[in-house]
């Protein structure tokens, strides 16, 4: 690999970081909405699914004693 002089490195990083899509607030606003509801519907579904699968074995287990 190369050796690049700190300056360079330093030019490089800016025109890159120039290329980088930077959302509006808008956009980041409606986006953390969104991954909080998704989240929260991912939750209560797996809840419940616990729920369902531990009323399940306590019940099968219930015939063991």
């Amino acid at each position: 690999m190369a050796k690049v002089s700190p300056g360079e490195f330093i030019r490089q990083v800016r025109a890159e970081t120039s290329k980088v899509y930077w959302p509006t607030r808008k956009e980041t606003v409606a986006t953390a909405i969104m991954v909080l509801i998704m989240t929260s519907l991912l939750a209560i579904f797996f809840f419940a699914i616990d729920a369902f699968f531990s009323t399940m074995v306590k019940y099968l287990l219930s015939f063991l004693s």
